[in-house]
């Protein structure tokens, strides 16, 4: 069975950093893309960042450039999401999903991880 489980979340002030994780297990995901996306109250689910599992740099949302950092750690079978400088508007929950290489469609979901930056 595969599971994508997402951790880490919680409540920060302004200015903050959270570091969140996505620890994939069940299959090899070594054809895939790992990606973060958040869905903040009363607004629609959104691309956050993205890292090929087999190697590369990552892919980010205009809004996190610069701030936040995805990486993996293959040997861990985990994907990070290191958040810094968080500001009230990245408070959403923080879902991981993964998709194939060669495919827009994801495949596979996490449950999601609350954070929530306070002013």
């Amino acid at each position: 069975q595969v599971q994508l489980v997402e951790s880490g979340g919680g409540l920060v002030q302004a200015g903050g950093s959270l570091r969140l994780s996505c620890a994939a297990s069940g299959r090899t995901f070594s054809s895939y893309v790992m990606n973060w996306f958040r869905q903040a109250p009363g607004k629609e689910r959104e691309f956050v960042a993205g890292i090929s599992w087999s190697g590369g740099s990552g892919n980010y949302a205009d809004s996190v450039k610069g701030r936040f950092t995805i990486s993996r750690d293959k040997g861990k079978n985990t994907v990070f999401l290191q958040m810094n400088s968080l500001k009230p508007e990245d408070t959403a929950v923080y879902y991981c999903a993964a998709r194939m290489i060669s495919s827009p469609l994801y495949d596979y979901w996490g449950q999601g991880t609350q954070v929530t930056v306070s002013s």
